[in-house]
């Protein structure tokens, strides 16, 4: 299982104890060899071996820099992936078997091991997902002509023509209606034309995330925070906007590296603000906790939080 990591990478930071666990279940039968690529050039060999002698138990599998680019152009630039960390497994035969986040390590590893992973069907699957992605990118540049300025007047655009677009191209290929762009600008549109429709398509895609392995909660988030101060949106609107966001916690592989406190703290916002006031402040509690669990949180941020749970509690 080869990994691709770099020391300023705080998602692949946290992914080392639990690969360290992995190699040490598996060491009879796995190599865990991590390579670090993309290091910024004022990166020294010494400040690498610092950082992996810093790591102790916690880096406990084999560990090893490019004097090349080879790994990086060869295997990462040459996979189509992009971001790390990233997980190559090879399995017995010397095959490419599974490329994706070492978080998924638990349930593919086993699977490539006993032999009943199908490579075939992996395969399949990723080339029809780059497919979708090509095609939903390919939508970009002319729903970003409709979708107007949200930092200007012109923030409607214009979402009819929008729609129209979508419409004909989702025709086509059906798997395009929950794609990252195509799923955003239609819901934004929604969100200008017909609050409604916004609210039962936004219902739709947080159904649909479940299948994702990088799920578009943005989509939903992003494009509520948008215009929340815009349109005047719904208690609907907002009970789905707080909704997503518990799914998208639920779903953050490292919270420790997460800002935790502000998540929770936006998500008992809009509970208020779809009048469900028991959740707001359950929020809220989770956003105290987890603002006392770091040691960078400033006492008068914590006072804040506080402050902002009694007014909860008293309206």
């Amino acid at each position: 299982m080869v990994e691709f990591w770099a020391t300023w990478c705080l998602p692949c930071i946290a992914a080392m104890p639990h690969l360290s666990i992995m190699a040490n279940k598996y060491k009879d039968e796995v190599i865990v060899l991590g390579i670090d690529i993309l290091e910024r050039k004022t990166t020294s060999m010494e400040k690498v071996k610092t950082f992996v002698e810093g790591m102790g138990h916690r880096m406990d599998y084999h560990v090893a820099v490019q004097d090349s680019n080879f790994m990086e152009v060869g295997w990462f630039n040459a996979s189509g992936e992009q971001g790390i960390p990233k997980s190559f497994v090879v399995n017995g035969e010397g095959k490419l078997a599974w490329i994706g986040h070492p978080m998924h390590l638990d349930k593919i590893l086993p699977k490539i091991m006993n032999n009943t992973w199908d490579i075939k069907a992996e395969l399949t699957e990723r080339k029809e997902s780059k497919r979708l992605a090509v095609l939903d990118d390919s939508l970009r540049v002319e729903l970003d002509m409709f979708a107007g300025n949200p930092y200007k007047q012109d923030y409607i655009g214009k979402p009819d023509s929008a729609l129209l677009l979508i419409n004909e191209m989702v025709k086509k290929e059906p798997k395009l209606k929950y794609a990252d762009f195509t799923a955003s600008h239609t819901f934004a549109a929604l969100l200008k034309t017909d609050l409604q429709k916004a609210y039962e398509y936004g219902r739709e895609l947080l159904a649909a995330t479940s299948t994702y392995d990088d799920p578009p909660f943005y989509s939903i988030i992003g494009n509520i925070e948008w215009y929340s101060d815009k349109i005047n949106l719904p208690v609907e609107i907002y009970q789905l906007a707080a909704e997503t966001y518990q799914a998208r916690i639920d779903r953050i592989p490292y919270p420790e590296i997460f800002n935790m406190p502000k998540h929770y703290k936006i998500m008992a916002r809009w509970y208020w603000l779809a009048n469900d006031k028991p959740k707001a402040i359950d929020a809220m509690q989770k956003a105290i906790d987890a603002a006392k669990s770091r040691k960078d949180f400033s006492a008068t941020d914590l006072k804040a939080f506080e402050f902002q749970l009694q007014q909860y509690k008293k309206r």
